[in-house]
């Protein structure tokens, strides 16, 4: 099976990003999936999906043309745009140096049925390497309860920031230092 991964160019890739996001929510999965294959957080609109886009493009792994999983890109200057996340680029500031730039990896998924297979690593290896000229590092927040998660990203190479509560909700912020 060959995996193919590149940086969103359609409307079509947009809405395929969508569709998988919205059946890993927490309401579109049952509790036990959500502790065993764990989940994602923001639901995104197509029209802010776009214009992150836009400013820098998402990164998506394909089969058989359809999105298979993603890692959406989202530049500081979004993080007025989706209320959610504000706290997060709150964080950020606190802990990052100002001179360091980075892009936030607004949220990755895995199409079920590809998990386990390298599409993860795929995809952050695929966003470093297009986005390591322009950028120091990334940095993502997760929710502490989605293990998998942060053992995935523990594993590809990120280090831990700071932890934080908001809404009874426990969050990890992480980076992978590129340079």
């Amino acid at each position: 099976m060959e995996i193919i991964y590149k940086q969103v160019v359609s409307d079509e890739e947009l809405y395929q990003i969508l569709e998988l996001q919205h059946k890993n929510i927490p309401a579109s999965i049952s509790k036990t999936e959500k502790q065993k294959e764990g989940f994602v957080t923001v639901q995104h609109d197509f029209e802010t999906l776009k214009i992150m886009n836009n400013a820098c493009a998402h990164s998506i792994a394909k089969h058989n043309n359809r999105v298979v999983g993603y890692a959406l890109s989202m530049v500081k200057e979004f993080k007025d745009t989706i209320p959610v996340l504000q706290p997060m680029f709150e964080e950020i500031e606190t802990i990052i140096e100002p001179i360091t730039s980075y892009v936030t990896m607004g949220q990755i998924c895995i199409e079920k049925s590809y998990r386990k297979q390298g599409v993860f690593r795929g995809l952050y290896s695929y966003m470093q390497l297009k986005l390591n000229t322009v950028f120091d590092a990334v940095v993502t927040e997760v929710d502490t309860k989605n293990i998998r998660s942060l053992n995935a990203h523990y594993a590809v190479g990120f280090k831990w920031l700071k932890s934080y509560s908001l809404n009874h909700q426990n969050w990890e912020l992480i980076i992978w230092n590129w340079k």
